[in-house]
């Protein structure tokens, strides 16, 4: 789940060595490996922050447009050349020979209909890429074609709004929901080239059209439509994570219902994404590098392409599969499996003719659900990596505190030992 994710390293590089000897894990990628290729940028300085206890800079919301910046394409598209705030480091716009991920194609029709020998083989190519990058993508998923269609039609109503009325909807400080224009609201550099909208979908509330009165009171009465499509979308993805999360569970050889019954009541996190032409398109990103915090992801792109998956130490091309939804591990789902199956490292690259959108469904437990790896994972693969915790403590850190990127989970260990009261 992009924060527009900035490439910060919270611990001092000096102390990286006492972390590990003391069970607390960096990120999967090597250090040595991350710099070789322009991934890891410089540390922060937190000398002053770390004496009293706290191991990050709060994140300081502003009105959108605080910084001069409002996302008018309209108006950007104009300029003669792109504004700083769009501007990101070479490290993060490192740009290697154009390959494409070898990720694998998971053909779910064998699964829904319980067949073993191809749900053993499934798993098998989940584990495969899991404990590799954490990437893959699912074919006769479900999910109806036409529902996809009309989900990408409603983001192109949304997003061709004036600008005025897309800010009335835009996200509160501290909230995952609502619209943002390149996270200026947010941050003041390395702004992302992207809109978004978001919102969340509750799990356990079938009978309650929540994401329908989102749109009704945000956006507009004449949105209901759009809320009905993305109700049933959501319901869609939410039937499509649980048989996920049963093969996530084959594969990693615990209870095949385990991470079924955790997600099964959860709070999950819905967006749409929007990528407007960009005149300079080497020069930014879409989307910066960066773990998704939350468990898991579920997504639909558009043909035009831009995602890219950082594997085999560098950075490679995700072709679109307008047939096929792609799924990549988050953060939460790394420490659910005890550090086991990596977090994907990720970005999005902008195109300099073409728009290009994608639907994001970002798997998350229900807020106070405590993540732990089941004990006998834990009992085959050694000793806790990770500290138990809750979905609300990580996504208050990935909100208030702290810019996702590649060390989010590191980072908020530390965060959240640092900042727990001693028993």
């Amino acid at each position: 789940m992009d924060s527009s994710a900035a490439t910060l390293l919270l611990s001092h590089p000096l102390e990286i060595k006492h972390d590990r000897e003391n069970g607390l894990p960096f990120h999967p990628l090597e250090l040595k490996n991350e710099r070789e290729n322009g991934v890891v940028c410089h540390p922060l300085e937190l000398k002053d922050e770390k004496e009293n206890g706290i191991l990050c800079h709060p994140l300081e919301p502003k009105d959108e447009g605080e910084n001069g910046v409002v996302f008018d394409t309209v108006k950007l598209q104009k300029q003669a050349s792109l504004p700083t705030e769009f501007i990101w480091p070479h490290g993060d716009l490192v740009h290697t020979q154009e390959e494409e991920l070898k990720e694998p194609l998971i053909d779910l029709k064998g699964v829904f209909r319980d067949d073993k020998r191809e749900i053993i083989r499934a798993a098998e190519l989940v584990r495969a890429a899991c404990m590799n990058h954490g990437f893959f993508q699912v074919t006769n998923h479900g999910v109806d074609a036409e529902l996809i269609s009309a989900a990408h039609d409603q983001l192109d109503a949304f997003f061709k709004l004036p600008i005025s009325k897309k800010l009335a909807a835009r996200r509160n400080p501290g909230s995952v929901c609502g619209y943002s224009g390149a996270h200026a609201d947010r941050f003041s550099s390395k702004l992302p080239w992207k809109e978004t909208l978001s919102f969340g979908y509750n799990h356990g509330s079938d009978t309650e059209l929540s994401v329908v009165e989102y749109f009704k009171s945000t956006v507009g009465e004449e949105f209901q439509e759009t809320g009905l499509v993305y109700q049933r979308y959501c319901e869609a993805m939410k039937e499509l994570s649980l048989v996920i999360m049963e093969l996530l569970a084959i594969s990693l050889e615990v209870e095949r219902l385990h991470y079924k019954n955790f997600f099964e009541d959860g709070r999950s996190i819905m967006r749409c994404n929007y990528y407007p032409p960009c005149k300079e398109p080497d020069l930014t990103l879409g989307t910066g590098p960066h773990c998704d915090p939350t468990s898991l992801t579920i997504l639909h792109q558009d043909q035009v392409g831009g995602l890219q998956v950082f594997a085999a130490n560098k950075w490679q091309s995700v072709r679109p599969r307008s047939d096929a939804l792609v799924v990549n591990i988050g953060d939460t789902f790394m420490a659910l499996s005890n550090g086991r199956y990596k977090s994907c490292l990720h970005r999005a690259v902008v195109n300099k003719e073409r728009e290009r959108r994608s639907l994001a469904f970002f798997v998350c437990p229900k807020e106070d659900k405590v993540v732990r790896p089941p004990q006998d994972l834990v009992d085959r693969e050694g000793p806790r990596k990770y500290p138990d915790f809750t979905w609300s403590d990580l996504l208050e850190f990935t909100q208030k505190h702290y810019r996702a990127d590649i060390t989010t989970l590191h980072s908020f260990t530390h965060w959240l030992l640092s900042n727990k009261p001693p028993t």
